[in-house]
């Protein structure tokens, strides 16, 4: 037993002294010991004042602007007829399948004698049309003119008194994050205010970089097609087009046509029964990273010009090929759709300053935009309206002038082997003389899907050939 004790004593005594001298020599020297490697936490800096806000403006109010839009904004009833499917009873008797189809949407007053701005897609294909006020009198409503490419109509009701109306806003001048309100008929429920901002602009949603929307985040529903969307003031900074939902209701983002384009729109329907495009007169693309490594540019931002079309009012200005066009008046052009925006609201002899990047340095030229003078054909490829010297050429009275063979493979193969060449003239198409490319719009908007394509033109040679296409 003594043994035993004797024994734990010892061990006893020999772990203290152990833990005496770990203390006082070795922990010592550690805590002494720099910690070189040691990583330091990073830290962001981090406002701590107590009266930030994290409200809205108590300041901004919506009542002016929704009081000033509501009685403008007009519900649109679209009857249209559409085919069926043919039934027994339809054949015995022979009747034609057809039935009535009610649609609705919206329209926004722009004058006091009764012209509405509406969508396309809302009178298309109508029968009947009528427009029922926020008073709730209704007018039969005719079609003045429309755009399926802004998908922006104009209609006119003829009231027995004046009307209040809207006033159209710069939609340029619109800033992301302002406040927005969309009036509008959604589900039938007349005389709906939603608020929200401006998400973004210059949207496109087509992926052809075709479109130029505002994007916001006030509510839009069916039913709110051709409505208002206003800014504080009421005035109109666009027309409610579309939504993007799986579900086919708002989720979360919807889309207006600017106002500039609109207007634009409105006022050539009005003057000249149609669109007039000012073109400038350069292909290209947006900027990217891809583009700046590719054409060792020192931008990202902006829109390359890799071709001027020839005789276009930017090769008369002296833009060139490699130039990035980076401001538009004042506009700043970040990528196509800025560009493509500010042109849909321009028309042709419209002056406009366009500032350009080159070799480095900014550069300014005036361009005057001119009238579209060419076509792309699919079958063809790129036509332009011809000049005196190039019907003198071929001897010809009238045609248009290939300005570029397809890319197709086929075709442009077919064309090859036939000795048919760029510079080569088309003087008919479908046994219609052509003089323009709206001669050619026109002759191809007539055409049934299954009407052959007859092409009569005249070669390098002076030779007149004729070919067919289904």
């Amino acid at each position: 037993m003594k043994k035993i004790l004797t024994m734990l004593f010892v061990s006893a005594l020999g772990g203290a002294l152990t833990l005496g001298a770990y203390k006082t020599f070795i922990e010592k020297e550690e805590n002494n010991t720099p910690l070189a490697n040691q990583e330091q936490a990073f830290t962001f800096p981090v406002s701590n004042t107590t009266n930030a806000k994290f409200i809205a403006d108590t300041e901004v109010s919506f009542v002016s602007a929704a009081e000033k839009t509501v009685h403008t904004v007009v519900h649109v009833k679209n009857v249209t007829i559409n085919s069926r499917q043919m039934t027994f009873e339809d054949l015995f008797f022979g009747r034609q399948p057809q039935r009535s189809q009610v649609g609705s949407g919206s329209g926004v007053i722009i004058s006091p004698d009764g012209y509405i701005i509406t969508n396309n897609h809302v009178i298309a294909g109508s029968r009947e049309l009528s427009v029922t006020l926020n008073n709730n009198k209704t007018y039969d409503a005719k079609i003045i003119g429309a755009d399926d490419k802004t998908d922006i109509a104009l209609i006119k009701i003829d009231p027995e008194e004046e009307l209040p109306f809207t006033t159209f806003g710069d939609s340029d001048q619109a800033k992301i994050g302002e406040w927005v309100l969309a009036v509008g008929n959604p589900f039938n429920l007349t005389s709906t205010v939603t608020a929200g901002i401006i998400s973004a602009k210059s949207r496109d949603l087509s992926g052809l970089q075709n479109q130029s929307f505002i994007q916001t985040d006030a509510a839009v529903n069916p039913g709110n097609s051709g409505g208002a969307l206003v800014n504080t003031n009421g005035d109109l900074i666009g027309i409610n087009t579309a939504i993007t939902s799986q579900t086919g209701s708002y989720i979360g983002y919807s889309f207006a046509v600017p106002s500039n384009i609109a207007r634009k729109v409105v006022q050539d329907i009005m003057e000249y029964g149609n669109v007039q495009h000012g073109i400038l007169g350069v292909t290209g693309g947006s900027v990217s990273a891809g583009y700046a490594e590719k054409f060792g540019l020192e931008t990202t931002e902006g829109f390359y010009i890799e071709e001027v079309e020839e005789d276009s009012g930017a090769d008369m200005a002296g833009l060139k090929s490699g130039d990035v066009i980076q401001k538009i008046e004042n506009i700043k052009i970040k990528k196509f759709t800025d560009l493509k925006g500010f042109l849909n609201s321009k028309s042709p002899n419209d002056v406009v300053n366009v500032t350009v990047l080159r070799d480095g340095k900014q550069k300014t030229f005036s361009v005057t935009l001119l009238k579209n003078q060419t076509l792309a054909v699919p079958i063809i490829g790129i036509i332009k309206n011809a000049k005196p010297e190039d019907l003198r050429k071929y001897k010809t009275k009238n045609g248009v002038k290939i300005s570029r063979l397809t890319t197709n493979k086929s075709y442009l193969s077919y064309w090859i082997s036939n000795g048919v060449k760029e510079g080569d003239m088309i003087t008919s198409i479908n046994n219609s003389k052509v003089n323009s490319i709206e001669d050619v719009q026109e002759v191809l908007k007539n055409r049934h899907p299954n009407e052959l394509l007859r092409i009569e033109l005249i070669n390098s040679k002076g030779e007149k050939e004729r070919y067919n296409f289904r």
